[in-house]
């Protein structure tokens, strides 16, 4: 059995180490955000079944600009970040022609077919599958032009294992009862979950990881290359795996990668949830560009797509947003309100980057997962798991190897 140091212990880390030491492997994870302040623990916790068409696509480029932070979308490319952003919006419309979006959609697919069944076996082995709440998602709309464009569109699209329907009439009666704003339509999706709880997950896979024999230590690493093997000073082993979320590209640098990563960043705002009901699936205000969900005693409402240097400051704009949207719908939502922003991390493919190194013999990687992080990080694990092992993953990989990148 192999030594494996994995870098980053958000979801997709942690899921992997633990694959990685219920097979009996020596894992220890070196984790930088002891604080929880990743996307993985400031999610929607959206298993998002249903979303196997990359958002490089043909109908993004077309509707993007419409759809800008300052004329109310949920869209933010700030011009003073320009130079950050604009190398990766090139590639971005590159990856959007017709037939690279076909190409990722079929990949996505193919992860996205067993990322539920993935969660299953994964929480079953730790002994929380009480975490997975397989009660699908509502799509709302509140205007009849927005409900019947919104629902044409649901119903004519490809998702996969999840299945929409009309929302039924309890349905309805349910949403419009937590908003005092008209709510002219709404769909159910079927075969999508929820985690309904993204802080207790992140407890259950520790304490799993640590059951198992690994190991958890803080701080950051910094990856240098001896030969053809990448190290970690203080960490002997035989294989890293980089899985550092918007990190990642620099840790793979050494290497000889150069990847087009970018922080997607992500904002949400939360409050007490007495008045909203404990069954309610994740509940998706169409019109808004936003998810309501609970958490245990806590609601939650995220939105937005912020294009923007990992370490620049917060746009509090985003979260006065966020609250105007919930009180012009009049969500019963208690004060006062918790703020948080995380960065997703995104290539320009919106594919994320799951193989082995052909540069250092000794690296692996499981990065850019962008909105998918969480309902692909079992089954990212299980693939990793197969490539350590040196089996065949039960995906093919070879859409998600850094070498689409050139440079590799």
């Amino acid at each position: 059995m192999s030594r494996i140091l994995v870098i980053g212990g958000g979801v997709v880390g942690l899921c992997s180490a633990l694959v990685l030491a219920r097979a009996g492997h020596e894992v220890t994870v070196l984790d930088a955000d002891e604080a929880r302040q990743a996307a993985s623990w400031g999610n929607a916790g959206h298993i998002a079944t249903e979303q196997l068409a990359p958002l490089a696509s043909p109908a993004t480029l077309l509707g993007a600009w419409k759809r800008q932070f300052a004329a109310g979308g949920p869209i933010d490319l700030p011009l003073r970040f320009a130079p950050d952003w604009l190398p990766f919006a090139m590639r971005f419309v590159a990856a959007s022609s017709l037939d690279r979006f076909e190409q990722g959609r079929a990949a996505l697919a193919a992860l996205l077919m067993d990322s539920l069944p993935a969660w299953r076996r994964l929480l079953a082995a730790v002994g929380r599958p009480d975490l997975l709440r397989e009660s699908g998602h509502l799509v709302a709309w509140e205007s009849e032009a927005s409900a019947a464009s919104g629902r044409a569109a649901w119903m004519q699209a490809d998702t996969g294992t999840a299945r929409v329907r009309d929302a039924t009439a309890a349905d309805l009666a349910r949403i419009r009862g937590l908003s005092t704003q008209a709510v002219a339509g709404a769909v159910r999706f079927e075969g999508s979950a929820q985690i309904s709880d993204l802080s207790q997950l992140a407890d259950a896979l520790e304490c799993a990881l640590l059951a198992a024999g690994g190991t958890i230590v803080r701080g950051r690493a910094e990856v240098v290359m001896q030969g053809r093997r990448a190290t970690v000073a203080g960490f002997p082993a035989d294989l890293l795996l980089v899985a550092a979320g918007a990190r990642s590209a620099a840790l793979v640098a050494p290497a000889g990668h150069k990847v087009p990563l970018i922080a997607e960043r992500g904002y949400h705002i939360r409050g007490g949830a007495s008045r909203w009901p404990a069954d309610m699936p994740p509940l998706v205000f169409e019109d808004r560009s936003m998810i309501v969900t609970r958490y245990a005693d806590r609601l939650q409402a995220a939105g937005f797509v912020e294009f923007a240097p990992l370490e620049a400051p917060a746009d509090p704009r985003k979260w006065q947003r966020l609250e105007a949207h919930v009180q012009a719908l009049g969500l019963p939502i208690d004060g006062p309100f918790s703020h948080w922003m995380g960065a997703r991390p995104t290539l320009p493919d919106y594919l994320p980057a799951i193989g082995r190194s052909p540069r250092a013999s000794n690296l692996l990687y499981a990065f850019g997962h962008q909105h998918l992080g969480l309902t692909l990080a079992a089954v990212t694990a299980e693939q990793i798991g197969a490539l350590v092992e040196a089996r065949a993953p039960a995906v093919d990989l070879q859409p998600f190897d850094l070498a689409r990148f050139g440079g590799c």
